[in-house]
């Protein structure tokens, strides 16, 4: 079966200092993330296992241990091209109308997004994320990795609150590596996901020789 592979840093552990210190990204990426993708690898070889075995009570365990482990694996991998050393300012082009025409304005957006960071209650993700059925830009909490998340919504900005991302750095005082990380957001990475997941689109389309209610076709249901 194929397997996960920790994919390697686009920069230096301390490439993001003062606003991540080395060692946390050495701990988060080398620890945290590797156990992610070990245990991930782990739950696909017990669920190829468990099918041969049709031991369906073994089966149900091991797909929720691969959507936790799975779902870390991805959003840490985009968190990481997400940041950039010569990052932080505001976003340009497309991307940047995007954010006008859904939030109002950059200002807007950014007071959102932290404030989503700020009230997740335990570990989790803040996320921007791409509606494909309603074709907008969507800000939304995800608990620990894959727990209340919309369906059909590819996150494309991704933040870590889990305390193993900033703790050791900013301890109880969060809301200052929330702050702390628009200085390094990767705009050019964002856009460039923003531009790709265009061509998402989970709408049912009209089935032939049926009738179809044109108020349910625009709502995508």
């Amino acid at each position: 079966m194929n397997q996960y592979i920790l994919p390697d840093l686009p920069y230096d552990y301390g490439a993001l200092e003062p606003h991540i210190s080395g060692r946390i990204m050495e701990l988060h990426h080398d620890k945290h993330h590797r156990n992610y993708v070990r245990s991930a690898n782990e739950a696909t070889e017990g669920l190829a296992e468990a099918r041969c075995q049709k031991n369906a009570h073994r089966i149900g365990r091991l797909a929720q241990a691969l959507a936790f482990n799975l779902s870390g694996h991805i959003l840490h991998s985009i968190f990481w091209r997400n940041l950039s050393k010569n990052g932080g300012g505001a976003p340009k082009g497309l991307f940047a109308d995007a954010i006008g025409r859904d939030f109002g304005s950059f200002e807007d957006f950014k007071s959102q997004f932290t404030q989503t960071a700020s009230g997740i209650m335990g570990s989790g993700w803040a996320a921007l994320v791409w509606d494909s059925v309603g074709k907008n830009l969507s800000i939304m909490p995800i608990h620990d990795h894959q727990s209340q998340t919309t369906q059909g919504a590819a996150p494309i900005m991704v933040l870590d609150v889990w305390e193993h991302a900033y703790y050791l750095q900013y301890q109880t005082e969060k809301t200052r590596y929330f702050e702390a990380v628009w200085n390094i957001w990767n705009w050019e990475d964002i856009g460039t996901r923003f531009e790709h997941v265009q061509t998402l689109d989970l709408r049912w389309t009209k089935p032939s020789g049926r009738r179809t209610h044109p108020e349910r076709l625009h709502a995508g249901v």
